[in-house]
């Protein structure tokens, strides 16, 4: 049974009581808001769909995303990135993050989605961000008793899949120049050591001294994207390049963060009038660059990791100039 009462000056509170069911109660700015809702809780519970959403109420955007980054994301791979996004959007959308899970409808994350690429971020980072905010719903969604996930019919932006990016002219001398100039001292490393070895970001940064052998010139990635281990043979190049490097007290051979390494190589491409390039980037140019030697695809899959001809192919680009040499 519904009972409607005035509370305050201003508002009104719905309580709803049914045997065998959790007591319900809601506050509202008018009488009649009070009455419609409390006339659907009624009708869910006699009919056995109510779900209970006091802790939808109860707990905001900002709880679920803290909830998130405690609970789920360190058992993630690559959780320390989704971490450092979480904490940005915290840091940047602190009234939206001030909304209840139950307030929170699509026209919020549209908005959201709208101002972000009003302010330049490109339409792959918005898709990314707005993925990961799904993400973190749907972990929460039957805690919460929420129905839908306020972001699964939120049009994501359109991102052009084909994009591609190589070295061309003196574009990597003016990139390692304007390396020369960073403060953090392991991004110069870290963007040779891509070059060379083809390797991920996350891949680099997770590498230890104790499975990198100088002498045979192999590094063991003994945990990858793809789940599965693997050997990545070493240039001559990169054996010099870690040769070179200090050795950090934790064994990482590269001991900075995601974000320091993110942040240090787009003010050096920014230098070098390089700011369409991304890191992940030098990937792309590696495995080009090993298929213009002329490696075989499985042994440029056995150095970059992919398990299909299919996903190799996107990552791989090769100059019509070279291929034309070959041709005689």
């Amino acid at each position: 049974m519904a009972t409607i009462s005035k509370r305050g000056a201003y508002q009104w509170q719905a309580k709803v009581r049914k045997q065998g069911k959790p007591f319900q109660t809601k506050t509202f700015d008018t009488k009649r808001e009070a009455e419609a809702w409390a006339t659907i809780i009624e009708s869910e519970m006699t009919r056995g769909v109510h779900v209970d959403r006091s802790l939808s109420e109860r707990e905001t955007l900002e709880d679920v995303i803290k909830h998130y980054k405690k609970e789920i994301a360190p058992k993630h791979k690559g959780g320390d990135m989704e971490i450092t996004r979480l904490d940005r959007f915290l840091r940047d959308e602190k009234f939206l993050c001030q909304y209840s899970m139950a307030s929170l409808k699509p026209e919020h994350f549209e908005d959201y989605r709208d101002r972000r690429l009003k302010d330049g971020k490109a339409p792959g980072t918005v898709k990314r961000e707005l993925g990961l905010l799904h993400s973190v719903i749907e972990e929460n969604r039957r805690r919460l008793g929420l129905l839908e996930n306020p972001i699964a019919h939120v049009k994501r932006p359109r991102v052009n899949d084909n994009r591609v990016m190589r070295f061309h002219g003196d574009d990597e001398q003016r990139l390692m120049t304007a390396l020369d100039d960073c403060r953090n001292s392991w991004v110069k490393p870290a963007v040779i050591l891509a070059l060379e070895t083809a390797m991920r970001r996350g891949e680099l940064l997770s590498l230890q001294w104790e499975y990198v052998n100088l002498d045979t010139c192999v590094a063991h990635l003994p945990d990858t994207k793809n789940g599965e281990a693997r050997d990545v043979p070493l240039s001559s190049t990169a054996i010099r390049t870690l040769k070179a490097l200090p050795r950090a007290i934790n064994g990482a051979v590269l001991p900075t963060t995601p974000e320091g390494l993110k942040n240090a190589f787009e003010r050096a491409r920014k230098r070098a009038d390089l700011e369409h390039f991304n890191f992940h980037d030098l990937r792309h140019e590696s495995i080009s660059r090993l298929f213009e030697a002329s490696w075989n695809v499985m042994e440029v899959a056995a150095v970059s990791g992919h398990k299909d001809l299919q996903s190799l192919k996107r990552y791989t680009n090769l100059k019509a100039a070279d291929l034309a040499k070959k041709m005689g």
